[in-house]
């Protein structure tokens, strides 16, 4: 189970700050994660600007030019939110039973570190 999901509310806590131009204290929403390079795709965070090759699309509209786009950042350099505290926590796990339709099962929940919350 990975600690940083899809969806999750992160804060960046490394890098330049706010101030001097960087995104370190931003918050944002998680919008893909790529499990293979361990790198996390975060809404309005890491912007690049790209340059596409200007060309035409199948019903004649210009496309291209130069657009701003999320990169990837290292998944070591975000911490997950705390949902009670709105500030950066570690993860950790919990095993609890949960009995479906007379069956029992081992469910892994995430909890938050600062504050023993659910995640």
């Amino acid at each position: 189970m990975a600690k940083i999901k899809k969806g999750d509310l992160v804060q960046v806590i490394t890098g330049a700050k706010a101030e001097r131009g960087g995104d370190r204290g931003k918050q944002g929403k998680v919008l893909r994660v790529f499990p293979d390079t361990n790198r996390v795709l975060v809404e309005g965070i890491n912007r690049v600007t790209k340059h596409t090759k200007v060309g035409q699309s199948q019903r004649g509209t210009k496309t291209g030019g130069i657009e701003v786009v999320e990169a990837p950042i290292h998944i070591s350099n975000v911490a997950l939110v705390d949902p009670s505290t709105k500030k950066p926590t570690r993860v950790g796990f919990r095993t609890e039973t949960v009995e479906r339709n007379g069956v029992k099962r081992e469910v892994r929940v995430r909890v938050a570190k600062s504050s023993g919350k659910d995640i």
